[in-house]
């Protein structure tokens, strides 16, 4: 059974830090494409980061050199370090893992983490 975990949401002041991170277990976590998006109420959910396989990391422009995602393939965990972070970072936090199961691919979610960024 797959299941994804995530933890380290709450509320941060402006110019903040938070530290999330992604519990995976049930699937090879090493052979899996991983992502954070974050949704707010009303609003389509946005890829905040990505890292594949290998490691390779992909930000939009919106967090771009203040998030940061990681892999961890030993503990079968990702985390997203975000810094300096705004108000308009509020939202429910996700992370994803995708994968191939023989000609089958598959996608699963974490139930999401709030984060508020709030005076």
């Amino acid at each position: 059974q797959v299941q994804l975990v995530e933890s380290g949401g709450g509320l941060v002041q402006p110019g903040g830090s938070l530290r999330l991170s992604c519990a995976a277990s049930g699937f090879r976590f090493s052979s899996a494409a991983l992502s954070w998006y974050r949704q707010v109420p009303g609003k389509e959910r946005e890829l905040v980061a990505d890292i594949s396989i290998s490691g390779a990391t992909n930000y939009p422009d919106s967090v771009k050199g203040r998030f940061s995602i990681s892999r961890d393939n030993f503990r079968n965990a990702m985390s997203l370090q975000m810094n300096t972070l705004k108000p308009e970072d509020t939202a429910v936090y996700y992370c994803n893992a995708r994968f191939a199961l023989g000609p089958v691919k598959k996608e699963y979610w974490g139930q999401g983490t709030q984060v508020t960024v709030s005076s």
